[in-house]
């Protein structure tokens, strides 16, 4: 479904990306784990046909990129991050905004069909967003906005959804409610790739993880395998402990001056 081969991507004289290898399949959902500046939006940057690699290959649903009309590839891919969130109208009203999502539209300038509104209505539901439908975008909450994304995300049944740090300026009672947002995710037939540095946010919902550090994978695999003191302790230059509690899994940053500290 989607392949990362060999893929480096520079900047002037900065390797973002050094050769990266990622294979993602059907039906698994996946966790981009690692500190900020380490690569990560990068990475989905070029699976969204944003950034091209400096060399390697990127293949997302069987499309070559650098071969294919990647226009034509997002149409069946859902996207949500602060930087899309700033592109859209903050006075339009939450259940237009939502609609957008049907043709990757950033606003209307024509009549919206019946069927879309019904639609984006339905999604707000889901979301349990639809008493704020005719509120303007500008004036939800945090919390209330990174729902909106999920319901405009979901507005295309895409077969890919990506999400680029979606609980960054959350609290931690509209975060969790979020995450259970996240993680009904599993009843639909899509895979779900999302992006953070936070651990405590990878929900029973996802199944790999990579964890990545200065431009590179340093693991890449089924979630237990990956997350081990071992491994997060290359990558966060921090003594780790880990916990698992109903497959979500927390952690204890050790110090030899201190007892263990739960995050």
């Amino acid at each position: 479904m989607i392949h990362l081969q060999n893929v480096t991507f520079k900047r002037e004289d900065r390797d973002i990306l050094n050769q990266v290898n990622l294979h993602i399949n059907h039906g698994e959902h996946w966790m981009i784990l690692g500190k900020n500046g380490s690569g990560k939006t990068t990475i989905l940057e070029m699976l969204n046909g944003y950034t091209f690699p400096s060399s390697g290959t990127v293949t997302v649903l069987d499309q070559l990129y650098g071969t294919c009309d990647v226009r034509e590839v997002r149409k069946k891919m859902g996207y949500i991050s602060q930087s899309l969130f700033e592109k859209l109208g903050l006075s339009d009203p939450v259940w237009e905004v939502v609609a957008t999502g049907e043709y990757s539209y950033l606003r209307f300038y024509e009549q919206i069909p019946q069927e879309v509104m019904n639609k984006a209505l339905l999604q707000l539901e889901a979301v349990q967003l639809t008493h704020l439908r005719d509120q303007p975008l500008g004036s939800l909450s945090q919390g209330e906005r990174k729902k909106v994304m999920l319901a405009r995300a979901l507005m295309s049944q895409p077969k890919i959804l990506i999400m680029d740090e979606p609980c960054a300026g959350l609290d931690l009672y509209e975060r969790e409610k979020f995450l259970d947002n996240i993680n009904d995710l599993r009843k639909q037939d899509m895979t779900v790739i999302y992006v953070t540095h936070h651990i405590e946010e990878i929900m029973p919902l996802f199944t790999h993880v990579a964890l990545i550090d200065q431009g590179r994978i340093i693991a890449s695999g089924l979630k237990r395998n990956v997350l081990t003191p071992e491994n997060l302790q290359q990558v966060f230059q921090l003594p780790i402990q880990i916990d698992w509690v109903e497959d979500r899994p927390w952690i204890k940053v050790v110090s030899a001056f201190t007892n263990a500290h739960s995050i």
